[in-house]
């Protein structure tokens, strides 16, 4: 069995959950967020054991930025050898900006 890989939050994919949460407390449905938030954190763990197991973002088409879906949401993740870090949760429908080049 290969060695597992150390999984870590970036600030901008911690504050995607945030506002995860604070849109559905807004909603007067805090329990969904708070669901939600929950079904990404269990997602994002197969990623210490399998951290190639996301496909490659369609906009970038780089092997070192991968991402998990969970629908309605889209996580999205740079692999460097044994360090895996979330940079964003975001709807599926929203496409990241490949301007951003290597700052993803």
């Amino acid at each position: 069995m290969a060695a597992r890989v150390e999984v870590e939050f970036a600030k901008s994919a911690e504050d995607d959950l945030l506002d995860i949460m604070a849109w559905y407390s807004s909603q007067q449905v805090p329990e969904v967020g708070i669901r939600l938030v929950r079904s990404i954190i269990e997602r994002v763990e197969q990623l210490a054991a399998f951290p190639d197991s996301g496909k490659t973002v369609p906009e970038f088409e780089t092997p070192w930025l991968r991402e998990l879906e969970l629908p309605p949401y889209r996580i999205v993740y740079r692999r460097e050898d044994a360090l895996v870090t979330i940079v964003r949760v975001w709807r599926s429908e929203r496409l990241m900006d490949p301007s951003l080049d290597g700052n993803a």
